[in-house]
């Protein structure tokens, strides 16, 4: 199945409405006075940001800043392939796409090529970038770039050495059964199990 992503240009009549109710705002926008950095690593910054509210009282925020991850949607015969892996942070197992960091200044196709190849061994012929999903916007910037996966081919995997997961193939309609009942919750995931089910796979 040929996809094309709609451009952000594209004169599509379902969209005016919601562009128009994402121009600046001045009775809602914040204006950025000032910004410490807090805290550097490897991953991300943290800063404390000064600005002006829009009543013009001066609130604080702390803002993390991160280059952003890039994931990818691979269906086949209407499962999906997902990676299960154990989330320290959470303290249990989460099923996600096949995804990973992007390094600064990478297309994050590449990212998305690279990652899926690592995790599962698997090549597709083509990603098409089919959304960008924002985790936590009321605190940082990071977006994860979602492409979905054509022609895929099975070659050996090869994860980096601190990276232990195992890849499964799931059923569309049990993974959007498994979103809606919050079983599946990372973002990026989820936003791939609704357009896969988009596309008349659940």
């Amino acid at each position: 199945m040929a996809l094309e992503l709609l451009p952000p240009e594209a004169d599509d009549a379902r969209l005016d409405r919601i562009r128009k109710l994402l121009v600046d705002d001045d009775s809602l926008v914040e204006r950025v006075e000032t910004r410490e950095r807090m805290w550097h690593c490897g991953i991300y910054d943290a800063e404390k940001w000064m600005v002006t509210q829009p009543d013009g009282q001066l609130g604080e925020r702390d803002i993390v800043l991160h280059h952003g991850g890039a994931g990818v949607c691979v269906v086949r015969d209407g499962c999906m392939c997902l990676v299960r892996q154990y989330r320290v942070a959470l303290g249990r197992m989460s099923l996600e796409i096949p995804a990973g960091k992007i390094d600064p200044g990478e297309d994050p196709a590449v990212c998305a090529a690279r990652e899926l190849t690592e995790e599962t061994g698997l090549v597709a012929e083509r990603l098409i970038p089919i959304a960008v999903s924002r985790s936590a916007p009321g605190f940082t910037n990071e977006a994860t770039r979602i492409f979905y996966a054509e022609g895929v081919s099975q070659h050996p995997a090869a994860p980096d050495p601190d990276e232990f997961v195992d890849v499964t193939w799931v059923p569309v309609d049990e993974v959007v059964a498994a979103v809606r009942a919050g079983i599946i919750e990372d973002a990026k995931t989820v936003v791939s199990a609704l357009f896969a089910a988009s596309l008349g796979n659940a």
